[in-house]
């Protein structure tokens, strides 16, 4: 699976604000992602951009007037509701809301709302004190009370010249909250799946640390594709070096130490049916932490810097037995025969295996080359793909034992 998006028919109402420049980005990043975009521009909205510029990024025509000859939508409006997979307003003013609230039906827009089963998200955009305003918030009560998802608005600058909440929500946020609705009812659905991400750090003193290259790409992705599927996704990271943005509607804990990952991953997992380790989590940590900076030797640097390390004890043993365990291996040698040996000694129900010496699927890279192989014996070597690929393999895996 390339994305949760593939396939999938999705009508992008935009109305008349000045954020519609996002709602251009919007469909473009839903059409790379393989979608059916079938733009529906308010009035409003065509005084901010143009057809011609959604009929040009997304191959399809675009839908302002319920009765337009032009349109293959026209002589059944409806045809375009039925089609749909998922509605989304972005942006939407608080004239569109207020009419969605109130039930109605004067435009392309409103009377696809009214005449579809699919989930309808709705992304505000407007002026701070307006948001604010006790009408528009109740209309986004009332919306919320008949199931529509509203998302954002996030807060900073307005046009106007304000600073509050009113911003309409980054495209690439908006594109994961999608993708997180339309995969609610996921062969994952039901479930509860933690996921580490990251390297550890141990401190040497208040400035340094001992880490490693992890970036959490990995574990992002898996994250992100377990909400894809259904399942609340709970990811517990380090502050990555890269600062990689926590996948929208994804439960995220932000930890530092082998002791903070620790509790973090174990008190998620008393609510977990699986937990996901990709995270790399260091073996060893100072033995007696500096309580001030460690400072560089005067002596033309002769004198040297001696560490003790004490090795960091494995929690992994303490996850509760009725959480499947699924492990990961990052090797430069002897690949297979390492990652069989953890299978074994963590009580694993299936390890994934990659070869960071690979092109292409070492640390910091968006693709990886893995191989699966379970307690059972099985081994499934696959191709190099990109990190989110992989995570739908390694939660294919899951769903086969599940079945089990």
């Amino acid at each position: 699976m390339k994305s949760a998006l593939e396939h999938k028919h999705i009508v992008l109402g935009v109305t008349g604000s000045i954020a519609c420049y996002k709602a251009v980005d919007l469909a473009s990043k839903l059409v790379q992602a393989g979608a059916e975009v079938n733009v529906v521009l308010s009035h409003g909205a065509t005084q901010f951009v143009t057809p011609l510029t959604f009929r040009s990024i997304t191959h399809r025509p675009v839908v302002t007037d319920v009765f337009d000859p032009d349109s293959e939508m026209s002589i059944e409006h409806v045809a375009l509701a039925e089609r749909a997979d998922i509605v989304v307003i972005a942006p939407a003013t608080a004239h569109t809301i207020a009419k969605l609230a109130y039930g109605m039906a004067d435009d392309p827009l409103t009377t696809t709302v009214l005449a579809t089963a699919a989930p309808v998200m709705v992304a505000p955009a407007m002026d701070a004190h307006m948001y604010e305003n006790p009408a528009v918030q109740a209309n986004l009560d009332t919306l919320k009370g008949r199931g529509v998802t509203i998302v954002g608005p996030e807060r900073g600058r307005l046009a106007s010249g304000l600073w509050g909440w009113g911003r309409l929500v980054e495209p690439a946020t908006l594109l994961g909250h999608i993708s997180a609705l339309l995969g609610k009812k996921g062969d994952l659905a039901s479930h509860t799946i933690v996921v580490s991400a990251g390297g550890t750090m141990e401190p040497v003193d208040p400035v340094r640390v001992i880490t490693n290259r992890s970036s959490g790409k990995m574990g992002y992705a898996i994250a992100e594709a377990a909400r894809d599927r259904g399942a609340r996704a709970i990811l517990v990271t380090t502050p990555t070096a890269n600062a990689l943005p926590i996948p929208p509607t994804v439960e995220a804990k932000v930890v530092e130490s082998v002791a903070q990952m620790r509790d973090a991953v174990l008190s998620a997992c008393q609510e977990a049916d699986v937990l996901i380790m990709a995270a790399a989590v260091s073996d060893y940590r100072v033995k007696q932490v500096s309580g001030q900076k460690i400072k560089k030797s005067d002596e033309g640097g002769t004198k040297g810097l001696t560490l003790h390390l004490v090795e960091n004890a494995d929690f992994f043993v303490e996850v509760p037995s009725s959480v499947m365990k699924v492990g990961f291996a990052a090797e430069s040698q002897d690949l297979l025969e390492n990652a069989q040996k953890k299978i074994l000694k963590k009580g694993l129900e299936f390890i994934v295996a990659n070869d960071i010496t690979m092109e292409g699927a070492g640390f910091g890279v968006d693709t990886n080359k893995v191989t699966i192989l379970d307690k059972d014996g099985g081994v499934l070597d696959l191709p190099l793909m990109t990190k989110y690929e992989v995570a739908h393999h390694i939660l294919d895996k899951v769903v086969e034992v599940f079945k089990k």
